[in-house]
């Protein structure tokens, strides 16, 4: 049975993350991690996201943003 679908809010505020399979890093190297905070920016542009903070480990990842708009489901 599928989860019920989020509530998205204006100005809501958001905690993301993900994790590798296995618990394998998810990054090459230190460049590898800055492509993907460039991506992240890029992102977040293009969204209308806020990064509150974020916390790189090897294995995953956690963010908290805020949307703007709601759209992070679209």
């Amino acid at each position: 049975m599928a989860r019920p679908l989020r509530t998205e809010l204006a100005g809501g505020v958001y905690h993301i993350t993900s994790r590798g399979d296995r618990q394998e890093a998810i990054y090459e190297d230190k460049q590898d991690r800055r492509e993907w905070i460039t991506l992240l920016a890029r992102v977040c542009k293009r969204f209308n996201w806020r990064v509150h903070s974020y916390c790189l480990m090897d294995n995953h990842y956690h963010f908290v943003l805020e949307a703007v708009e709601p759209r992070i489901l679209s």
